[in-house]
């Protein structure tokens, strides 16, 4: 069975949920942020209902559609939000984008 990062977070000490949350800010690649989920490709494959094969070569794209990367994330107990920045305007969040429709 697959678990949350939010269910392994709040089992752990709290100075060590501040250090992942530090961490996690650093993180660039969906590598990176798998690994510090404590998941493996394997897990996500299960969570996404792919192949690990899949989850290797999606980790590796520079290009996917939002869809695709929103169910990553949330596998990993996040959300994923897209924000449009523009010169001397509030930044923007666009809402609706890469969810499926039914």
């Amino acid at each position: 069975m697959t678990k949350k990062l939010k269910d392994l977070l709040v089992k752990l000490p709290t100075q060590r949920q501040a250090r992942i949350e530090r961490r996690t800010q650093e993180l660039a690649t969906l590598k990176e942020l798998r690994t510090a989920a404590q998941q493996t490709q394997t897990d996500m494959a299960l969570a996404l209902g792919v192949g690990q094969d899949a989850i290797s070569r999606l980790e590796k794209r520079s290009d996917m559609l939002l869809s695709t990367l929103r169910l990553y994330i949330e596998s990993l107990g996040g959300k994923l939000q897209l924000v449009a920045q523009f010169p001397g305007r509030p930044p923007v969040v666009l809402d609706h984008l890469g969810i499926k429709k039914p």
